[in-house]
């Protein structure tokens, strides 16, 4: 492939990584109320939960994949160093 050209990202010093991707805890926000909708809907007879359900399996899918793309760059970055 070759040199994309891009500078590689200074590494800042004195700040610690977050824990958490930022893109993976509001996918696992939106999982948990997803999961809270469809007990909610199912819970009054709608099968609207159908909907809810799908929506948090999508959800949780994408915090999964954050989160390990975040483990595979960090890991990455260290093994630069």
């Amino acid at each position: 492939m070759g040199d994309t050209g891009r500078a590689p990202r200074p590494i800042r010093t004195g700040q610690e990584p977050t824990p958490m991707p930022r893109l993976a805890l509001y996918a696992l926000v939106v999982c948990a109320l997803a999961v809270a909708a469809a007990v909610v809907s199912f819970v009054q007879g709608s099968f609207l939960g159908i909907v809810w359900v799908l929506l948090a399996g999508l959800s949780s899918n994408m915090a999964w994949y954050y989160l390990r793309r975040a483990k595979a760059e960090k890991e990455a970055a260290a093994a630069r160093v």
